[in-house]
């Protein structure tokens, strides 16, 4: 004990305790980050605050519902997000829940984007069609669910040799996760839009449907003429050159590019 009162050692101790409660939680949000898991925090945020306002404003039916969310909630996040937990969990088994990634964020995405559009450019000469969809922050599991899990470090021969025609797995999208190929021959939901081209054939039906229900960046390389089309937001950008293909991918992909250039100006890019 210091003068005056002051124990050093317990405020050590206090620092040390703050320090390792906010290190696992940031280790948790980096783990649940592009999951549907971040969705679900939003939405308890939502609810916290009308609980907290109904009981401001004494609101008492609405304070009770809200309390009933709260009290049952956790067992159905445990239900809900029986994958996301039992990955976490698998995770800290093999001690990588801790382990710090020896490449940059910025400089693993720049991998990603370049070994899609190696394998992009490949195909669109061959005419090999194509479907592949990047998750972002709206979660995907459920259309991983529908195909074949791969859970392969993506890169270009990898990514390409997934869709050479007559194999088991060039059938359907491939699903991308940060540098994953999470899943191939998965299914996607065809947009019912009566604005689409009646040229468009399935491949691009499913990448704007999955556009108009995620927030997922997806590429189509047609089979038939070789182009490449690219769709978000419900929209459709046709006939793409490798550089126009690169610019999206960046603007939209890798924050720090983002930043420090123009984003892709998808208003008016509706094409078909």
């Amino acid at each position: 004990m210091l003068d005056g009162g002051f124990d050093f050692v317990e405020l050590l101790r206090i620092v040390i305790d703050v320090a390792l409660v906010w290190f696992v939680l940031y280790k948790l949000f980096m783990l649940i980050r592009g999951t549907k898991a971040v969705q679900l925090l939003k939405g308890i945020f939502v609810i916290l605050a009308i609980f907290l306002l109904s009981s401001l404003f004494q609101l008492q039916t609405v304070r009770w519902l809200m309390w009933q969310v709260l009290m049952w909630g956790p067992l159905a996040v445990i239900i809900l997000f029986q994958p996301e937990l039992r990955r976490s969990l698998e995770q800290l088994g093999r001690g990588k829940f801790f382990a710090r990634n020896s490449q940059s964020e910025e400089e693993e995405m720049n991998d990603s984007i370049e070994a899609i559009i190696k394998s992009c450019k490949y195909m669109a000469k061959r005419r090999i069609g194509a479907l592949i969809s990047i998750e972002r922050e709206t979660g995907m599991s459920d259309y991983v669910e529908t195909g074949i899990k791969v859970h392969g470090k993506l890169t270009n021969e990898l990514l390409t040799n997934i869709f050479i025609p007559n194999t088991p797995l060039h059938d359907g999208a491939v699903i991308l996760r940060r540098d994953e190929i999470v899943a191939a021959a998965c299914y996607l939901p065809l947009s019912e839009s009566p604005f689409i081209s009646k040229e468009l054939g399935t491949r691009h039906r499913a990448g704007l449907g999955i556009s108009e229900v995620t927030d997922a960046l997806t590429i189509i390389v047609s089979e038939e003429t070789g182009s490449i089309s690219c769709t978000k937001n419900g929209e459709l950008h046709r006939n793409l050159e490798e550089e126009a293909l690169r610019e999206i991918l960046f603007s939209e992909l890798n924050p720090v590019f983002a930043q420090t250039t123009k984003s892709w100006n998808w208003r008016g890019k509706k094409n078909g």
